[in-house]
């Protein structure tokens, strides 16, 4: 790939425990880690990063949001694909707050 290239997608994979919860391309990922809320976009530096429990938004590059609550896990980034590997992981519209 051309050094200068810019890139307009990254490929994002969110994991629970227990299941796949969503995959796709994106245009920006943000997420709260021990170090504070980070935004991954296409081409960022590699990073690991130590998930805390909160909101992962993932714009789509169809500009819609996905919005999913996590608890526990990591994040990690390089070659343009992001991996959130979560303890618990739900969308938020599969969120049952009487559970």
């Amino acid at each position: 790939m051309n050094q200068g290239a810019v890139l307009a997608e990254l490929h994002v994979e969110l994991v629970a425990a227990d299941r796949k919860v969503w995959s796709g391309e994106a245009t920006i990922v943000v997420a709260r880690t021990s170090s504070g809320d980070i935004g991954v976009m296409p081409g960022h530096q590699p990073l690991l990063g130590v998930l805390e429990s909160g909101p992962v938004t993932i714009r789509t590059s169809a500009g819609g949001p996905v919005v999913a609550a996590v608890h526990g896990g990591f994040l990690s980034f390089a070659d343009n694909k992001l991996s959130i590997l979560a303890e618990v992981a739900e969308l938020a519209d599969e969120i049952d707050v009487e559970r």
